[in-house]
């Protein structure tokens, strides 16, 4: 059974995840109207993997017998100033998330909860993937320069992204 500071701490997770897919869908839109409907496909598929991290902690509070307790996801911003700048802040706000791992696993070590800790650790390593990715691509833009040929062959590149659950999970 969970300890309510670590079921509070849980559903607090499940709201970062459900506010991620929300701003990665609010990438996606801003994408389609520039155009971009490569990088519209990638935020689509980030934004189902967020969702699927949201049901992951849903199904582990249940497993656990808490209680789940949904809450207002805040809205997203809708406009920026250009791709880069999009995933700038996707770094910023994935190791925001990264914190927020990091301090799930302090709390689960603090109350000794073992297998809160053993089912944190799928986690810490989807953040390392997660920012790599995205500094991945930060990197590409930064060398494409904002447009020509290097954008279209990213956009294409992004746009071969598609959402894969694991099933070995």
């Amino acid at each position: 059974m969970l300890s309510k500071k670590m079921e509070d701490a849980l559903n607090d997770q499940i709201n970062a995840e459900l506010y991620s897919a929300y701003l990665y869908m609010s990438m996606s839109a801003y994408f389609e109207a520039e155009g971009l409907n490569g990088f519209a496909q990638w935020m689509k598929a980030q934004a189902q993997e967020e969702q699927l991290h949201a049901e992951k902690f849903y199904s582990y509070i249940n497993e656990r017998d808490g209680r789940v307790i949904l809450k207002a996801v805040d809205a997203p911003p809708f406009k920026w100033d250009s791709a880069l700048a999009v995933f700038k802040d996707i770094l910023a706000h994935e190791q925001k998330v990264t914190g927020l791992i990091n301090h799930l696993v302090d709390l689960a070590i603090e109350q000794k909860d073992h297998a809160a800790h053993q089912f944190l650790q799928w986690f810490v390593e989807e953040q390392v993937e997660e920012e790599s990715s995205v500094r991945s691509v930060i990197d590409e833009l930064n060398l494409i320069g904002g447009g020509g040929s290097g954008m279209f062959m990213l956009n294409r590149e992004l746009g071969q992204r598609v959402f894969a659950q694991d099933t070995a999970e």
